[in-house]
């Protein structure tokens, strides 16, 4: 497992491993622990609701904003509580990439979660839709990537 977790966060990678100790049921119960716990949009956020991207892949109304402060990524999700298996994933990957460069981010094998386990707890439809989330994030990354490289070629 260590040459998987090598692109991984220490976060994330914390987070994989609490995951894949543990069994089927508790692998859900700890989704949604984590769905429990996403924190609420913070204020400075709410108002900048209407500036969030919506992941169109996910079935489930998914919107995600990134803020980069220093190279650092901070991810902000607003996921419906109906959606609780989406609204955990997208709790793991806001925690467990926090503080992440976008080198980082892409870097992250768009399988991670077989590393956890989820495969044998979620259907199919979910992890497309897990997957379509951390898809979403790398856009951002990739984004972010591209815009400073333009920055910096106009500064020269």
């Amino acid at each position: 497992m260590v040459d998987l977790m090598e692109n991984i966060p220490m976060r994330l990678a914390q987070i994989i491993q609490d995951f894949s100790q543990s069994d089927g049921q508790e692998k859900i119960e700890l989704l949604l622990d984590y769905a429990g716990k996403m924190p609420v949009l913070p204020n400075q956020i709410q108002h900048k609701r209407d500036e969030m991207d919506f992941v169109e892949e996910c079935m489930t109304p998914v919107y995600v904003l990134a803020d980069v402060t220093d190279r650092r990524f901070r991810f902000y999700f607003d996921v419906p509580a109906e959606s609780p298996t989406v609204r955990g994933f997208a709790a793991i990957l806001a925690e467990g990439l926090e503080g992440a460069t976008a080198e980082q981010i892409l870097a992250l094998p768009n399988d991670f979660f077989r590393q956890m386990g989820l495969e044998s707890v979620l259907s199919l439809q979910r992890l497309n839709g897990l997957t379509a989330i951390l898809a979403h994030m790398k856009r951002l990354a990739a984004e972010y990537l591209g815009s400073n490289a333009s920055l910096q070629v106009s500064k020269q």
